[in-house]
């Protein structure tokens, strides 16, 4: 289980930099459009269409609003997207502490554009305007932060995050996840030659929101009755189960470099 987990993480690894630094932009944004178009599939079960047709439908939906909006920036320009994503990010994580109750499909289908779109665009935005080493770097601070919080936790893991949702989760690994990407961000300051406490600020909100995409998912795989997202990644589930965290950390990020100017 564990090599075939492995050779999965590599083969990803080297499609994600061929797709960063071998390609034309447009092409790279076609990758992540496909793996989001595949996580759209996927999150169709959060919303009950279990049926081939329901998932394909769902998916092309997701993909044609995506398209549509990416093709039309003057009337829906991505940082007005993003901010609102970042709201409502900020509202999941009110949602997933507080998760009692089942969420109804509808609401969960509708959940899904409204990640997913957003996360699409945040991403655009960073390749084409800032290029593909801002778009690595938020990739590094969302691993960073994964790999901390699981040893942090293991280690000095007390109070549970979001037991309802995640009983493996803790505060204690979320410092140690900011603590490691905040590192890592370090390294950012001196690479892109950008001030250290806003690009630090940056980090660190693009941590935060990345720790709610991966409860938030956890959450509707329980509403939905699901281990998994799906069984596409050998030894690693489904492609939500990879990008759950990206689908949050994607608009903050891209917002934060807005903020900074790297972004337009």
């Amino acid at each position: 289980m564990l090599r075939t987990r492995v050779i999965t993480a590599l083969v990803l690894f080297a499609a994600l930099l061929a797709a960063l630094f071998a390609v034309p932009t447009n092409a790279g944004i076609g990758f992540f459009a496909v793996l989001l178009l595949l996580g759209a599939w996927e999150w169709a079960a959060f919303a009950g269409l279990r049926s081939g047709l329901g998932r394909l439908c769902y998916a092309g939906f997701t993909a044609a609003v995506c398209y549509g909006s990416w093709r039309a920036p003057a009337v829906v320009p991505w940082p007005a997207v993003a901010g609102l994503a970042t709201a409502f990010w900020v509202l999941a994580f009110a949602l997933v502490v507080g998760w009692h109750r089942p969420i109804a499909a509808p609401v969960a289908g509708l959940i899904g554009v409204i990640v997913l779109v957003p996360t699409f665009l945040s991403i655009a935005a960073v390749l084409t305007q800032a290029g593909p080493a801002y778009l690595l770097f938020m990739l590094f601070l969302v691993w960073a932060a994964d790999v901390g919080a699981y040893f942090a936790g293991r280690r000095f893991g007390r109070r549970l995050l979001a037991p309802r949702v995640s009983p493996k989760k803790t505060w204690e690994g979320l410092g140690g996840g900011l603590l490691l990407a905040l590192l890592i961000a370090m390294i950012g300051v001196v690479g892109f030659a950008q001030p250290a406490l806003p690009l630090l600020a940056v980090a660190a909100a693009t941590v935060l929101a990345s720790v709610v995409g991966d409860l938030t998912e956890s959450l509707f795989k329980r509403n939905a009755g699901l281990k998994d997202s799906g069984t596409l990644l050998p030894g690693h589930g489904g492609v939500l189960d990879r990008i759950d965290s990206v689908t949050a950390a994607a608009p903050v990020y891209a917002l934060g470099l807005y903020a900074l100017g790297v972004l337009r």
